[in-house]
């Protein structure tokens, strides 16, 4: 589905958007000059191969990203305001992985402009990230 704004009054639970994106040496490079998080884990083969995952890992809120760009831009989409996140992290993306968020509407609540979202990002059947977000949507009845 496209970029653009589902209103509040168009929103149901179980509506849901999703977004894939590759994850290169060159978005984690990016993203660390970005973020000013260096960690050897990310940017060092050798650190890297040293730790449990055994080779470089993307930093976590590179693939948690893809649910901004989700909400800003396709579920609720333009006129969103972010409000809260909760994320857990269940399993590590690394170089060359091909990464999947999705938000799915759970709860509409129209007297605060409010959706609660689903979040979650897999690679391939891997569930990556799961958690919540609370977001204030834009409604066609605000002024």
């Amino acid at each position: 589905m496209g970029i653009g704004t589902i209103y509040l009054e168009d929103l149901e639970p179980g509506l849901s958007r999703s977004i894939s994106k590759r994850i290169t040496e060159h978005e984690v490079e990016i993203f660390a000059e970005l973020s000013e998080d260096r960690n050897p884990l990310h940017l060092c083969d050798e650190a890297a191969s040293r730790s449990i995952f055994g080779s470089r890992i993307a930093h976590g809120m590179l693939s948690a990203s893809l649910f901004s760009a989700l909400i800003g831009e396709r579920l609720p989409g333009h006129g969103s305001i972010y409000l809260g996140q909760n994320l857990r992290f269940t399993a590590p993306v690394k170089l060359g992985d091909e990464v999947t968020a999705t938000v799915t509407v759970e709860k509409v609540i129209p007297e605060k402009r409010r959706v609660i979202l689903h979040c979650e990002a897999r690679v391939g059947e891997t569930v990556v990230i799961t958690g919540e977000a609370t977001v204030l949507a834009p409604s066609r009845s605000q002024g």
